[in-house]
Formats: structure tokens, C-alpha cells, sequence
């Protein structure tokens, strides 16, 4: 091999070999529901909550008293992580996924179409509700159209997206954390709701970062 060719041949083997790299130390998602049932998820008890029924790989959350939900007792990891799902609303006007989820000791949680039905946003950050502090943002959202939502939790952040727009990027430092206060309450650690409004979930996993 002429001196040309061995210059080539080790530009395309170190650009191979990088890729391969990248791609390996991507982590890998483990699922969080297997579409057949709700498995180690339970039906929170909320007062009048409805009927939670998995079907067609979807969980069903039906429009209940004020609210319906899932949660888990255990989440899978608090800090360092990201958590991703796909929801839609089927009928009303409020929020059609409130994802509760731990950063650290704390938890809040992500209200996506609250307050009406536009309103995306964390509750609760230095005592303000997700429709009045930093993070609040406003987005229409058809019924019956699926959403992929993920969240990342950092030490440094908490940021979040809805399918390939940022509209959470809260840094934490200094901040005040908490759990807006209600029945809400009941989602943590890790958890789903929906408000006044009958929603579907699928597609739920999370990954180590």
C-alpha cells in the first residue's frame, strides 16, 4: 500500500472506529410499560378518580371527578436520568398529562396543557404553579394527536421536551423545588395524571444518563 492509500485507509478506520464509539455509549432505554398491562404501575387514589384500562397498548385514563392516574412507589432512578412517553387528550380541556417525577429528595411535576388547555410547565418552583413561574409556556394541542414528551434531570437542570421542542431548560441551582399542593400530591414519586380531561399514555421508558 502506497504511502496515499495508508493515509486514507487510517482517516476512514479512525472515523469508523469514533462512530462505533458514539453509538456504543448511547444509553439504552428500558421500558417502563409493556403495552399489555399496567405491571408494577397502580391506579392512584385519587378522590372519584375513574377507571384506569389498559388497551390496544395504551393506557387509558379516563375523565374523572377532578383527577385520574398511575403511579409507581419506586422510581427507577432520582437524579441523572431522562424519562420519555407518548400521550394525547382525548376529551376536555385541561391537562392531559401531569408527569410527577423526583429530582433528588424532591419531586415536581410537568403539567403539559393545564390551565385550560395550553399551559406547559413545572410545579412548583420557588412556591409559583406551573402557570406562573419561569418555565410556564403556552402550546395548542389537538385532541387525539400524540405527543412524545421527555424529561431530563440533571444536578445542574431539569429540562424538557415536547416532540422536538425545548420548552423546559430550568437550571436548579437556588431554586425551590416542590410538589404543588393537592392531590397531586399523591402521583410522587413517579407518576401520571390528567385534570378534568380523559388522556392516553404509551410508549413509557426511562434511561440512566
Amino acid at each position: 500500500m502506497n504511502p496515499l492509500s495508508r493515509r486514507k485507509f487510517l482517516t476512514v478506520a479512525s472515523l469508523v472506529s469514533a462512530a462505533t464509539f458514539c453509538w456504543a455509549a448511547e444509553p439504552e432505554w428500558t421500558p417502563l410499560f409493556d403495552g399489555k398491562a399496567l405491571g408494577k404501575w397502580k391506579v392512584t387514589d385519587f378522590a372519584g378518580h375513574a377507571d384506569v384500562e389498559v388497551k390496544n397498548g395504551e393506557i387509558l385514563l379516563p375523565q374523572g371527578g377532578d383527577m385520574t392516574g398511575i403511579n409507581l412507589e419506586t422510581p427507577p432512578a432520582t437524579m441523572g436520568y431522562e424519562i420519555e412517553l407518548q400521550a394525547k387528550r382525548i376529551e376536555g380541556d385541561d391537562f392531559f398529562c401531569g408527569l410527577t417525577f423526583p429530582v433528588g429528595d424532591k419531586c415536581v411535576t410537568l403539567i403539559v396543557g393545564g390551565w385550560g388547555g395550553s399551559v406547559v410547565g413545572i410545579s412548583s418552583v420557588n412556591g409559583d404553579s406551573a402557570s406562573e413561574n419561569e418555565t410556564t409556556q403556552f402550546r395548542n394541542f389537538k385532541k387525539g394527536q400524540w405527543y412524545l414528551i421527555r424529561v431530563r434531570v440533571t444536578k445542574a437542570k431539569i429540562e424538557a421536551w415536547i416532540d422536538k421542542d425545548q420548552l423546559v431548560d430550568l437550571k436548579t441551582e437556588g431554586k425551590e423545588l416542590e410538589m404543588r399542593i393537592g392531590e397531586i400530591e399523591s402521583s410522587k414519586p413517579l407518576g401520571i395524571a390528567t385534570w378534568r380531561t380523559s388522556g392516553a399514555i404509551k410508549g413509557i421508558r426511562w434511561r440512566k444518563l
